[in-house]
């Protein structure tokens, strides 16, 4: 009688689908049985269509009435091997989301819809031509052997292990790369944006040739088709992308390197906000395999993983020559522009002179930052998002960056008293650019996202700064992101490196320290780099000054340990999304609960109009932080005009 009720229930198996939706169950006809296994795909019916998607198991549950029936089973083996499911599940319970929807990040689009099959380009023209041309700056710099060696000695072990590279240089993360992979096979690498991966792909394309295949989401279909086909098949075993590949379906994974681990683009932003980072390192365990972290300034919680013992860190001896750091006391020093030192001019000529490149960084774009009433010290801001606008020249424009709500013409009163003595005061790339041409007396190039609309008017910017036609470059983040290790400037100077500081985030300085690095990675060793700021005595510029992080990461331990922040703690972000008022319920559900703080709730309007409602709680506890968020929850979960978004260790807050 038992052995009839266990034969009943292995009939029914739970199946998920690329839906923001949880597991469902369905009957497995008896033909399919012998063949049904966990991470096969199947063909379902699902709200009156058949429906592709993943066998999760047999169904725990006892069920009885009319249950739909499996369709038909796709392929001889999983789709998922066993680790990739046990992956799914642990991304869905970590991170609070329905396991369909891990499912849809997981797998592309191609697993469930039929490409047609068809030769397919899958290098831009523009690496075409470098695969074909110069070695353009791929050069391998030296790397010490001993680690390479350490590296290879885990990989013989099969088991799971965790290093943390702190790399003196870009460089050399890829060069340490290249030295270990001819020791290896079934690779994961990841970048953190698509435009860095074409110099690491022509690095990897000369020594390992077909091996190397890319996975990230610049791909077309067909493009993206041809790389999972000869990833399943075998053709290719060293996978280079961004985020998404650490998905990559690799039968067996040996090694995955994830590298610039600090970098905030490995962190999703829409749910499930899983950090590629951590799950490279969950993948990793899940296969018994060895990965490897590298930043030239990692981060403080993977840095924090190394004293506690669960990461090794790679600290490579090296005696390279660095650009000289010097920090400038705006306070005393002679002003060219209110915000512009004589002395950074004065360094910028003598470069000019000598034919050498140089790179202006301001964090802002416009042309001025702010407008102000030098009567009342109002500052017109937007009315939805009450953040400063900015005036752009090309239109005369004020517009939000938030938002993008805009002012077809500078108002010539203040909107609070009225009067007419208003100033446009601060000074966006566009005003640096103006100042730094009249200065100089030779054209610049600037680079920020009023330039660059598209991913081809990125690219021929990008491009620019290895021409000769060119010796003065300003820009916003979009051109330090960009721009790889290959480039090099003989200057850089950094405008408004205080407002780094400023921004209302508990990890402004290890940011600003990550930014100002990144700038700095790219200055020839001779080379200089100069920092304005009001305030010199802060260790972030003391620290940068003499390329001391282990002193940062202390300084920056002890403020974290007193407030209680990560890695202290761990945080999780919620927010509450709608178009209506839900102020009072959101309060009321915000109860005091043992060992978890919860903080807000902070209301603010987002780019569509709608109201937003973030709760943040903190705890040391992830256990009790997971069961506050799960029970906050519950109170909305039947409210179809409330959208929820959970951020487990949310990097913006």
């Amino acid at each position: 009688m038992i052995t009839n009720v266990i034969e009943f229930h292995m009939n029914f198996f739970d199946i998920i689908f690329p839906l923001n939706i949880g597991p469902l169950t369905y009957r497995c006809p008896d033909a399919f049985l012998k063949t049904i296994t966990p991470g096969m795909a199947v063909s379902a019916p699902l709200k009156n269509k058949i429906t592709k998607g993943i066998v999760m198991g047999i169904s725990p549950a006892i069920l009885s009435g009319n249950i739909k029936e499996i369709q038909d089973i796709h392929g001889d083996s999983p789709v998922l091997s066993d680790r990739m499911v046990k992956l799914l599940k642990w991304m869905s319970e970590y991170y609070i989301a329905e396991q369909g929807l891990v499912l849809k990040n997981m797998l592309p689009k191609e697993a469930f819809t039929s490409v047609k099959k068809r030769k397919t380009k899958v290098l831009s023209h523009s690496l075409s031509e470098k695969l074909n041309g110069e070695d353009n700056g791929t050069n391998v710099i030296k790397v010490n052997n001993n680690l390479v060696a350490d590296l290879i000695k885990s990989f013989k072990k099969e088991t799971y292990k965790t290093f943390l590279l702190h790399a003196p240089s870009s460089s050399y993360e890829d060069s340490l790369l290249t030295g270990i992979l001819s020791e290896t096979s079934n690779v994961i690498i990841l970048v953190p944006e698509v435009c860095l991966i074409n110099n690491l792909y022509i690095l990897l394309n000369r020594s390992f040739g077909e091996r190397v295949c890319l996975l990230h989401s610049e791909l077309s279909r067909g493009q993206r088709s041809e790389s999972i086909g000869r990833i399943l098949s075998g053709h290719s075993d060293i996978v280079l992308g961004t985020r998404s590949a650490v998905f990559a379906p690799l039968k067996k994974v040996s090694f995955i390197a994830v590298l610039h681990e600090h970098s905030s683009s490995y962190k999703q932003e829409n749910s499930p906000c899983y950090n590629a980072r951590d799950v490279a390192v969950m993948r990793g365990y899940l296969e018994k395999a060895v990965v490897l972290l590298s930043s030239i300034s990692p981060s403080i919680e993977s840095f924090y993983n190394c004293r506690s013992g669960k990461y090794t860190l790679l600290n490579p001896s090296f005696d390279i020559k660095t650009p000289k750091v010097k920090v400038i006391d705006m306070r005393y020093e002679k002003h060219i522009k209110p915000y512009l030192s004589k002395t950074i001019t004065d360094a910028a000529a003598k470069h000019i002179k000598n034919d050498k490149k140089i790179i202006f960084a301001i964090n802002r774009r416009g042309h001025s930052t702010l407008l102000q009433c030098m009567d009342c010290s109002h500052i017109e801001e937007c009315p939805a998002c009450r953040i400063p606008m900015v005036f752009h020249k090309q239109d005369m424009s004020m517009k939000c960056h938030y938002c993008g709500y805009t002012l077809s013409k500078v108002p010539e009163s203040c909107s609070k008293c009225k009067g007419y003595n208003i100033q446009l005061l601060g000074a966006g790339t566009q005003r640096v650019q103006e100042d730094l041409e009249a200065l100089l007396g030779i054209k610049a190039l600037r680079l920020d996202s009023d330039r660059a609309k598209n991913k081809s008017e990125v690219e021929a910017l990008i491009g620019a700064t290895f021409t000769d036609a060119n010796r003065i470059f300003i820009g916003t983040k979009l051109m330090t992101k960009r721009l790889g290790s290959e480039s090099r400037f003989a200057m850089a100077a950094i405008l408004n490196t205080d407002l780094y500081l400023n921004l209302p985030d508990f990890r402004s300085a290890e940011k600003s320290y990550q930014e100002i690095l990144s700038i700095i990675d790219k200055i020839d060793p001779d080379g200089e780099v100069f920092i304005q700021t009001r305030m010199p005595q802060n260790y972030l510029y003391k620290c940068l000054k003499n390329y001391d992080y282990n002193s940062f990461f202390k300084e920056e331990l002890q403020r974290r340990r007193d407030l209680s922040y990560p890695p202290f703690s761990k945080l999780l972000l919620i927010k509450f999304i709608t178009r209506r008022d839900i102020s009072g319920k959101v309060q009321n559900i915000k109860k005091p609960v043992d060992d978890v703080e919860i903080l807000g709730p902070y209301i603010e309007k987002n780019k569509k109009g709608e109201n937003e409602y973030k709760l943040l709680l903190k705890s040391s506890l992830r256990e009790k932080l997971h069961s506050t968020a799960k029970s906050l929850l519950q109170a909305f979960k039947n409210q179809k005009d409330v959208k929820i978004k959970v951020d487990v260790d949310p990097v913006k807050i």
